[in-house]
């Protein structure tokens, strides 16, 4: 496997990739583009900071990609959605420098309340300016924080035992989740600013956030401080210098810019109350190990089809969790692809159900893998990182249930597909914990190996019928190494399910269907989606 890396990440990171056996290369001169479409051929992971844009013609050129890594948080130079369209996973990396942002955050917010900078700066040339610093206690104030991720969780935990008044703007957190971390939920951000005495930023730069802190945001902090140690392009900085150098704030601090570098005729510079910063955040060195060996942990995990724990575009599941899960990936997978080639017509509808122990875990990588199993026969381009998304492409209604009561099993996968007039369900289940089991088709009930080459007939239960089938197969030269027969009741339809160790020959199949007991015929083929019903 090879990975690309191109922008410098630390070495504790490359050393793991190449410790697992990978293929490493650096080109830290890559900014995207062309370039970048040229080097990515034959690549199977790209590891990524903010200095690469990531765009869709450098997915639609890359058709070995695997995964993109981006060692840091914000991934607003990688267009996800191409990503997802083209089977890539997304992953970032939001631990690994969270304590590093929190704690430059709290820096600025001294750094600004201070006057730390320009004193400093007043002082070494020459001038010592005690009388004209007086700067604000941060006790006893309000810190608005607008955005309680990670980041903003731990900037308030700091500054909550420095003696600060909490309070949040954050639309996707509730009223409980602020009162636990000590604050109090503002629902509109014009007065969650007019509350506060120090502001702080820490959401994404997504299309909603762009641009969200204005002239007339600020003018609701009047007086106050703001701080944005997030993204650039979230506060307008043009509004923001004028805010400041008309005396509407105190101050702001800022350590991400819409444009990076900034520009030197940015109007931040020309402001003495507005100290900035050259995206410092995350440059600790540990926060630069973390990042880089959580991105190599990423690449791994994906090459080895296992998940990708910070991925943003694809199931993921808890460390801890995924050994109960893991056999039943497969396991819905192959159920996908049984049911989807025993139903003829458009598939319109799927639904994906968990009865007993399997219901309790965390299954949207299960889910996503039904999917896949549906859709791959299909001969559609599919992973578990673009099924759901090919399913909402396609207008395929996708259904997940759950049960904790399972009446003949511990655990049972069911997959039901429909065409719009029928329906048809494969169920799985798993025999001693690890031994997977298709148990039921269509209601009849088998025990089905689910490996190599399958073939399911419906018949007519009649006398000679199982002969029959076996003696065609023999006679073309296919061994069959297991069967189970099921019947609605005597005299009615059956099936017959075989586990073959070749494939069936055209020839073998006309014959079969030229006897009037027999159905159908479906020869299923699980170690590759190139089955067919005739």
């Amino acid at each position: 496997m090879n990975v690309l890396v191109t922008d410098p990440i630390a070495d504790a990171g490359l050393d793991r990739l190449r410790e697992a056996g990978y293929t490493v290369e650096t080109d830290y001169d890559i900014e995207g583009g062309t370039e970048l479409i040229e080097a990515i051929e034959g690549v199977n992971a790209l590891i990524v900071r903010s200095g690469t844009e990531v765009s869709r013609d450098v997915f639609e050129a890359a058709e070995d990609l695997v995964i993109v890594g981006r060692a840091g948080i914000g991934v607003d130079n990688i267009d996800i959605d191409a990503a997802t369209d083209h089977g890539v996973i997304v992953a970032n990396a939001p631990e690994g420098n969270v304590r590093a942002a929190a704690e430059h955050t709290v820096a600025m917010t001294f750094a600004v309340a201070r006057s730390i900078p320009q004193a400093h700066g007043r002082l070494k040339d020459g001038e010592w300016a005690k009388g004209e610093f007086l700067g604000a206690e941060v006790n006893n104030k309000t810190l608005t924080i607008v955005g309680l991720g990670r980041v903003g969780q731990e900037v308030a935990k700091r500054l909550d035992s420095l003696g600060m008044d909490l309070v949040v703007y954050d639309p996707y957190i509730s009223q409980e989740r602020a009162e636990r971390m000590g604050a109090e939920l503002i629902e509109d951000l014009h007065d969650a600013l007019a509350a506060g005495d120090f502001a702080t930023i820490h959401t994404p730069l997504l299309p909603e956030t762009e641009g969200m802190i204005g002239e007339a945001e600020l003018a609701q902090l009047e007086g106050g401080y703001l701080i944005n140690c997030a993204r650039g392009g979230i506060v307008d900085e043009d509004a923001l210098a004028t805010a400041v150098d008309d005396g509407v704030l105190a101050g702001a601090a800022l350590d991400s810019f819409a444009t990076e570098p900034l520009p030197t005729d940015s109007p931040l510079l020309d402001v003495e109350d507005v100290v900035v910063t050259p995206h410092l955040g995350a440059s600790t060195e540990a926060a630069q190990e973390n990042v880089a060996t959580d991105t190599a942990d990423a690449v791994i995990a994906a090459f080895n089809d296992e998940p990708v724990i910070n991925a943003l575009n694809a199931p993921s599941v808890d460390e801890s969790a995924f050994p109960r899960i893991e056999p039943y990936i497969d396991l819905a997978e192959t159920a996908g692809k049984v049911a989807a080639q025993l139903l003829e017509g458009r598939i319109s509808r799927i639904e994906v159900t968990y009865e007993g122990d399997i219901a309790e875990e965390e299954i949207d990588l299960v889910t996503a893998s039904a999917l896949k199993g549906v859709f791959e026969p299909l001969e559609w381009q599919v992973n578990a990182v673009n099924a759901p998304q090919l399913a909402e492409d396609r207008g395929i209604d996708v259904v997940e249930s759950k049960s904790r009561q399972s009446e003949d099993f511990q655990s049972v996968v069911r997959v039901t597909v429909h065409n719009g007039d029928e329906e048809l369900s494969v169920e799985g289940t798993l025999f001693a914990g690890d031994d997977p089991r298709i148990v039921r088709i269509d209601g009849f009930r088998v025990d089905a190996v689910p490996y190599g080459h399958m073939l399911v007939a419906r018949n007519a239960d009649k006398p000679g019928v199982i002969g029959l089938i076996g003696t065609v197969l023999g006679d073309h030269d296919v061994n069959i190494a297991g069967m189970f027969n099921a019947r609605e009741v005597h005299g009615g339809e059956a099936i017959t399910v075989y586990n073959l160790d070749q494939e069936v020959p055209d020839a073998a199949v006309e014959e079969l269907l030229a006897d009037d007991r027999i159905i159908t015929v479906t020869e299923i083929t699980l170690d590759a989606a190139n089955g067919r019903e005739e």
